[in-house]
């Protein structure tokens, strides 16, 4: 639903945003290497992980305590906390590309992109009306502080890159990193909705891109996704590289992840999710 301007959260993308360009002259090899570990910890492990393929999907299992590092992950990422994030990608799956999707490119490109966090409903912190989508996030005390505070810990790691590495570690650790991710996850939103190919005949119009896949840890495979939205593997096919899917089989291995959902090139495409 379209509104007015949020003018506190495109004050905090402006200033995200000049302070990636600002580290760009400030460059240290050793600033690029924590804002890339950083940059896994966030994403690969936040948001593919946690945020997306553990608490949306439910599509493994792993201790508690492991579940709840996933999502302190997720809140490093400036992207809401647990219960927020949840609650709008299961509305995405529900509406997907229809009436009711929070970020389909149906209602402009740029929309889909980050429109939809400028011009749309501010639910970052309303835990109470979005827990209704996330009842099982809700049962949390934990989830339910993360997602009204999920400012807490990322302001925390800014405070700490300041002291330990000043202006050029917060510029890469903080503001490059930040920037990179939220573009890498809205790409998710928009072009793999626009661009690539589509295996599955699907009733929205995800698609399958490869480049998205790389800087997101394979969320990029979105057609397959879609077709298959509780499968921990979302690269069906061998060259469709997902490094949340060989962290899923370690985490397997390792006798920590359980209960695995896991589809295949050839699995009968899930009935609400057809064309």
């Amino acid at each position: 639903m379209r509104q007015g301007l949020n003018k506190f959260t495109f004050c905090v993308l402006v200033l995200m945003h000049i302070g990636a360009v600002a580290a760009l002259f400030h460059f240290s090899w050793k600033a690029l290497a924590v804002a890339a570990i950083l940059y896994y910890i966030a994403i690969g492990l936040g948001i593919s992980m946690g945020y997306h393929r553990l608490h949306t999907h439910r599509s493994y299992k792993v201790p508690l305590w492991i579940e709840y590092f996933f999502a302190l992950c997720g809140t490093l990422t400036l992207e809401g906390g647990p219960i927020f994030w949840v609650a709008t990608h299961r509305v995405h799956h529900q509406f997907s590309d229809l009436p009711g999707d929070p970020h389909s490119p149906r209602d402009g490109a740029f929309w889909s992109h980050m429109g939809w966090i400028l011009f749309g409903e501010t639910n970052h912190n309303n835990t109470k009306m979005l827990s209704k989508y996330a009842p099982d996030l809700a049962k949390h005390t934990f989830y339910r502080w993360l997602t009204s505070w999920h400012w807490v810990p990322v302001t925390f790691l800014a405070a700490g890159l300041l002291y330990w590495g000043g202006l050029q570690m917060f510029l890469w650790g903080i503001c490059f990193r930040i920037v990179f991710g939220l573009h890498a996850t809205w790409a998710v939103n928009s072009a793999t909705h626009m661009f690539g190919s589509r295996r599955f005949n699907t009733r929205d119009d995800s698609r399958n891109t490869w480049w998205i896949a790389i800087i997101s840890f394979g969320e990029g495979w979105h057609n397959n996704h879609h077709a298959h939205p509780t499968s921990a593997r979302h690269g069906l096919a061998w060259y469709e590289f997902d490094p949340s899917w060989l962290l899923v089989k370690l985490l397997k291995a390792l006798g920590i992840a359980k209960s695995i959902k896991v589809a295949t090139v050839n699995s009968r495409i899930a009935e609400r999710e057809a064309a």
